[in-house]
């Protein structure tokens, strides 16, 4: 095992890039950019980087020039031939090439396209625009550089003993997690934490550690698998993941009426269903709101497999889920609901408590699984944050996301204003955005 703490102390010999394949993402987005390669190819989009964190100023922590060669290094990645190989035969969710050839042939070319960085604040404002299948690739690898350089500018104050006594601790309190979690019979959560971790070696500890404490789901444990499409490959695990907001935030913005933004949701969904059946077919439903998204649903979603719930109150956006199954006909017993949105220990057990046999239940661990480091430094200067990179327009026009905690909404206010109207997304209850 990697003695993670040495490697940390010898980063100012710049062993370690913190991207280190173009497959160091979550399996969602080559999913997702297996779609857009077939629906929207020529579509124009920007992307852009977006701290939620103001407090965090990344730009008086982070070297300018240390970021440029992080970028520039992942702009330099191409497939391996292993990892064309992996994706190409590898079994996904059960189904054997999943990624067909034309995508593949095109991956294998592909390059993450240029970026466009200043600093403005105190805060970095990186931005990348271009073809959709190729700017969507730089999403998770951005926020990966970002956040590990973030805790490499803390790191690199510290000294080898005070380096062991942090990774010490901090396997300790995610043992003790997983320790808690094994009270739980018949739990199935998998790794959701690339976009936020403190660094690649670590997430792939913590979930060396999720395996060996709650075992692999394929011999009958609880821990799924993990978003990480290289740790997957490398470690011999499921890849998980399925669609993400991206996806409805730009077929919106393409929308020429009214009427067309409010089909926009189901479009997407429409796609998503001639490629993909199974565990596949999971609704996210709360990019404009999650109750008018199911008051207006086609009857056909009802027969998807189930829902993700990211945002807003777990417990009532899946009794909402539950209440719209029964009123289609469907037994919620057989649907299954993954809570994805800033999990922990306690978050866990309380909705497993309260929905552990009324629905099939499973988590989608992120930030506090791989970058739990609260009050380990002083000043709390590890403490994750929340950093984005959304899809800010499409085509030329402003992409919007209102979730249901108004805190996550993005885009012009004008817009949201508009959006809010159509989508018919009445009041909504504020809640504090941790990760």
């Amino acid at each position: 095992m990697v003695d993670i703490a040495t490697r940390v102390y010898n980063h100012k010999w710049k062993i370690d890039p913190i991207v280190r394949s173009l497959i160091d993402t979550d399996f969602y987005k080559l999913l997702m950019c297996q779609s857009v390669f077939r629906n929207k190819r020529d579509t124009r989009v920007e992307f852009s980087l977006i701290n939620r964190s103001k407090s965090i100023r990344l730009a008086e922590l982070i070297d300018e020039g240390e970021l440029r060669e992080q970028l520039d290094y992942a702009r330099g990645l191409r497939l391996t031939r292993g990892e064309s190989t992996w994706l190409r035969g590898n079994n996904f969710y059960g189904k054997r090439q999943m990624f067909r050839s034309d995508f593949m042939e095109w991956f294998e070319n592909v390059h993450l396209p240029p970026y466009h960085l200043e600093k403005r604040d105190g805060q970095y404002e990186l931005t990348f625009e271009g073809a959709w299948p190729e700017v969507m690739l730089w999403e998770i690898p951005a926020l990966a550089i970002l956040m590990e350089l973030r805790s490499r500018a803390v790191l690199n104050r510290m000294g080898r003993f005070d380096l062991q006594i942090l990774y010490a601790r901090a396997m300790t309190r995610l043992w003790e997690k997983i320790e808690n979690l094994r009270k739980l019979p018949g739990l199935k959560i998998a790794d959701f934490g690339t976009r936020r971790r403190h660094s690649f070696l670590w997430q792939d500890w913590c979930v060396q550690a999720m395996i060996e404490g709650l075992g692999d789901a394929s011999e009958g444990g609880a821990f799924t698998g993990t978003s990480n499409c290289l740790i997957a490959m490398r470690r011999d695990l499921e890849a998980v993941g399925t669609n993400a907001h991206e996806l409805p935030m730009v077929y919106a913005a393409l929308a020429e009426t009214d009427d067309e933004l409010r089909k926009a949701p189901y479009r997407v969904l429409a796609d998503w269903h001639e490629e993909h059946d199974g565990n596949l077919r999971i609704i996210l439903p709360d990019t404009y709101g999650t109750k008018g998204f199911l008051d207006h649903a086609p009857g056909w979603l009802a027969g998807w497999t189930g829902i993700r719930i990211d945002s807003g109150d777990p417990v009532a956006g899946a009794e909402m889920a539950i209440d719209w199954w029964k009123s289609r006909g469907e037994d919620p017993r057989d649907k299954l609901v993954i809570f994805s949105d800033g999990l922990d220990v306690p978050e866990i057990r309380d909705l497993y408590a309260r929905f552990h046999g009324r629905v099939k239940v499973s988590f989608g661990w992120g930030t506090l699984l791989t970058n739990d480091f609260r009050h380990l430094v002083p000043n709390d200067a590890l403490a994750p944050f929340s950093l984005v990179c959304k899809a800010v327009s499409a085509n030329g026009k402003p992409t919007v996301k209102l979730s249901d905690n108004p805190e996550k909404a993005t885009g012009p206010a004008e817009e949201i204003a508009r959006y809010r109207k159509v989508f018919e997304v009445g009041p909504q209850q504020a809640r504090t955005v941790v990760v």
